[in-house]
């Protein structure tokens, strides 16, 4: 029985396992970790799945209350253990080396259909641990790429899936069936299905997710480094702010991150290292069009990037608002979207011009709101970036 010490009462019937397995029950579905992740995929399920049946457990007792509270979850164990006994799918979403010990914990009590998946961002421990355990045939490793700086349960919410790629890396043994049934199920919540071996998978998220947040991290430090009174954090916006945002980011996950997938960032780390040299040679003979053609091909590639999915680095929706220095500009621009019930998740005044005029920064939840504030707005005749 789970007890909280917050303002949500558990009520003791929460202790007790589900449904028997000769009564009839729909969707039963299983988190180890309910965290940003966790949550948000439990969150996509009950809003896709109304009827389904969620069975959660985390150390953190306070993220577990507000599960219940919000009607996502509906039966709260104590950790892995029967009362997972009848569940289809089993989301492992504790930190990479916890995953492990649940899913040894869960192991004895396992139906022999149960599909066994994690959402880690770095497969290879994981898919290892399931093959010591001999349950390759029910593993299918899992990741949606998507994610915020912003941690914890409290953080979730189902558009966090919403056309972003879900990794599907299955193992050899887990059955055709199983994937297609898995690939079926993350389209259902708003996600694009892509399989993927884990050691690729590996290798693309270390290039595209996990080595950038080192970057950021590094560039960030160096500043902080160079910045003997203060005057580089005074100045610091526009591209700098946006390329180290990732930055804000859990300093305990990224550890776990780098050295569980140590090996891919530094053979990345050492190809880098290389690129740079390349070009401090290429700007210390002052070869004007190697560095246009340095840049040029950076930026045609990063033009052809899709803009319909979220991808590892998080999508922001954000419009910038020319506005006139005068009481109540920005009043007026939160009446106007708050008279069409659109939700601003942040807002603030960007002081620094280094790609802007004087400009209000809006950002919104999605596509969808942004859209619909870019056409209100220009209607009422602000100039937008």
């Amino acid at each position: 029985m789970i007890s909280s010490a917050n303002n949500y009462a558990v009520p003791e019937e929460l202790s007790v396992t589900g449904t028997g397995p000769d009564q009839e029950r729909g969707l039963v579905l299983g988190f180890c970790g309910l965290g940003l992740i966790g949550g948000s995929i439990a969150r996509a399920v009950r809003s896709r799945y109304p009827r389904a049946r969620i069975i959660a457990c985390d150390p953190d007792r306070t993220s577990l209350a507000e599960a219940y509270h919000d009607g996502v979850a509906d039966v709260l164990a104590d950790g892995p253990g029967p009362a997972f006994s009848e569940c289809d799918i089993i989301f492992l979403c504790a930190p990479v080396e916890r995953n492990a010990d649940n899913l040894m914990a869960l192991r004895p009590w396992l139906r022999k259909d149960t599909i066994l998946t994690d959402v880690g961002s770095v497969k290879t421990p994981i898919h290892d641990c399931v093959r010591r355990a001999g349950l390759s045939d029910r593993f299918i490793g899992g990741h949606p790429m998507t994610g915020s700086e912003r941690i914890g349960y409290r953080n979730s919410r189902a558009s966090l899936l919403e056309n972003a790629y879900y990794i599907l890396a299955p193992e050899p043994e887990f059955p055709a069936e199983g994937v297609r049934r898995m690939e079926a199920f993350v389209r259902s919540l708003g996600a694009l299905p892509l399989i993927l071996d884990a050691g690729r998978h590996d290798m693309a998220t270390a290039a595209v997710s996990h080595l950038p947040h080192v970057l950021s991290a590094s560039l960030v430090r160096l500043v902080r480094d160079s910045d003997e009174d203060g005057l580089l954090r005074m100045i610091a916006a526009g591209g700098f702010k946006d390329i180290t945002r990732i930055t804000s980011s859990s300093p305990i996950m990224w550890e776990q991150i780098c050295l569980t997938n140590r090996d891919n960032i530094h053979r990345l780390l050492t190809e880098l290292t290389r690129s740079l040299g390349r070009f401090d040679e290429i700007l210390l003979r002052g070869d004007g069009p190697a560095l246009r053609s340095w840049f040029n091909e950076a930026r045609e590639y990063r033009e052809s990037f899709s803009d319909i999915v979220s991808g590892p680095i998080l999508r922001t929706y954000i419009i910038h608002a020319d506005i006139d220095d005068r009481p109540g500009v920005i009043a007026g621009i939160v009446k106007i979207l708050a008279a069409e019930n659109i939700n601003i998740k942040n807002i603030g005044i960007t002081h620094n011009r280094e790609y802007q005029e004087g400009v209000l920064r809006i950002e919104f939840d999605d596509q969808t709101a942004l859209d619909r504030a870019r056409i209100l707005l220009s209607d009422n005749g602000y100039s937008l970036h």
